[in-house]
């Protein structure tokens, strides 16, 4: 089989958690644009609807109504586990129980969604692509839940590849910095995007659909080798501190 057709979904049914945008929005917009049947969702729908997706609301912290979501659809081919995130919250600035709803988001609604999933992806012999990020390979402050949720979800799906092979196939998507409707939030404006953009080896942030071309890589029959792997998504990573300091010092 070539390439071409390795990475064609067509007939393949999709979910995308927490999908409406940014990321997972681009992650959607791919996947349907490779021909797959894709469904997306989250707690409220889109802003704007994307194209060649359909969207049901559901509560991914909800047990309940995320196994009552996943018995509803008629096959399932590959679950993108992408609803997440967290704001900036140091340590000591929240109490524990607020810390732990960043890693019930980011670790326990992949697992609930993953095992709720298992039957539909068992009988396609199919996969889950979790969405990780680089916060869980590297000290995260300001964001240390997060990290350490992220660093817990790419063991779990290291775990949950041997646990459900031949079957099923899990791998992780290691996410950089990514360029979304939202970035200034983090970054700031367009001086400190560009700024921060030079931080990473290939000179610019992640779009969405790049994130999106590699989750599709990875449930495609191109990667029907590949379980139980962290792909890096993230343009080289980032520039050591040390280089910068270093360079300054040769400089005076």
């Amino acid at each position: 089989m070539d390439n071409v057709d390795a990475m064609d979904l067509g007939g393949r049914t999709v979910v995308v958690t927490g999908g409406t945008r940014g990321v997972g929005a681009g992650i959607a917009q791919t996947f349907a644009r490779a021909g797959a049947q894709v469904v997306v969702c989250a707690r409220r729908p889109p802003e704007v609807p994307l194209e060649g997706t359909d969207f049901v609301s559901v509560d991914l912290r909800d047990a309940a109504a995320v196994h009552a979501f996943f018995d509803a659809l008629p096959r399932l081919d590959v679950l993108v586990n992408n609803a997440g995130g967290t704001p900036y919250r140091p340590l000591t600035q929240a109490d524990a129980e607020r810390h732990a709803r960043v890693i019930e988001l980011n670790l326990t609604v992949p697992l609930t969604a993953s095992i709720a999933a298992y039957e539909h992806l068992k009988r396609a012999k199919g996969s889950v692509v979790m969405i990780g990020s680089v916060s869980g390979t590297r000290p995260s402050p300001g964001s240390a839940a997060y990290g350490a949720a992220k660093a817990g979800l790419e063991n779990l799906a290291r775990s949950m590849a041997v646990e459900w092979a031949p079957d099923i196939r899990v791998n992780t998507l290691v996410v950089g910095m990514v360029r979304t409707e939202l970035a200034h939030l983090h970054y700031g404006g367009e001086e400190s995007i560009a700024a921060v953009a030079r931080t990473v080896p290939l000179g610019r942030l992640a779009q969405p659909s790049d994130i999106g071309e590699a989750a599709v890589f990875l449930a495609s029959d191109a990667a029907a080798y590949i379980s139980g792997a962290s792909l890096l998504v993230h343009g080289g990573g980032e520039l050591p501190a040390f280089l910068d300091a270093a360079t300054a010092n040769k400089e005076k």
